[in-house]
């Protein structure tokens, strides 16, 4: 099932769990706040955006910018940006890690994640420890496919294989940059604590929140724990 956005793009809808009515929440003051926000951080830090850049052409083939495929709220599918941290063949070495160990591919079923992942770059391991490889989603956040504050942005595959009816839940507000999982652990936290956290998320949330989320996020990102 496919939707036309307002450039005339078609944009995948994915299909949901039909357990339950599915509501798409709006709230006019924190999508000023994203705007706003967006837009002062794009402002101010571009010239760190392009010494990240020329530092990621000069580490490894391949673009600077990565965009990988993202469900955003309503069940629709949002191109989200990154840095990039991976090698070009990063699928193909992923798939070969995995078929030679067990534990690894333990590891990846529980968090879908790996503590030592050799897909990543030199360069890359330094931003995903500051988090710096997730600056281009401010731009996400500026053209409303993303929200500062929100739940984790996560794939078709993780929305299909864990969430199941919670989908509509997670998926009736936008997913945001930061959010209760980046503060609480991160990837050192099991799936299903991480999906628990996105729906406090979405009972809690406020504008106090949020900003009280933004302030903790910055030690996080400081300190580097739980982010491979």
């Amino acid at each position: 099932m496919e939707t036309v956005n307002q450039a005339g793009v078609a944009a995948q809808t994915l299909r949901l769990p039909k357990a339950t009515s599915f509501k798409v929440r709006h709230f006019p003051v924190k999508r000023t706040f994203d705007i706003v926000f967006s837009f002062i951080t794009l402002l101010l830090l571009s010239p760190i955006y392009l010494m990240i850049m020329i530092a990621i052409k000069i580490n490894s083939r391949g673009k600077a910018i990565y965009a990988h495929r993202r469900v955003g709220r309503g069940g629709k599918a949002f191109n989200c940006y990154k840095f990039r941290t991976m090698y070009q063949d990063a699928d193909k070495r992923l798939e070969k890690i995995l078929a030679k160990d067990p534990a690894l591919c333990v590891e990846w079923e529980t968090k879908h994640k790996l503590t030592k992942d050799p897909r990543i770059t030199p360069i890359g391991k330094i931003l995903r420890k500051t988090s710096l490889d997730e600056l281009p989603q401010f731009w996400n956040v500026l053209v409303g496919s993303l929200s500062v504050v929100g739940p984790r942005p996560v794939v078709q595959e993780e929305i299909n294989k864990y969430f199941g009816v919670k989908a509509y839940k997670i998926l009736s507000i936008r997913p945001g940059i930061t959010g209760i999982w980046q503060v609480s652990g991160r990837n050192d936290t099991s799936y299903e604590t991480r999906i628990k956290l996105d729906e406090k998320y979405v009972d809690k949330h406020s504008f106090v929140f949020d900003v009280k989320l933004i302030l903790k996020t910055i030690p996080k990102m400081i300190s580097s724990k739980g982010a491979y």
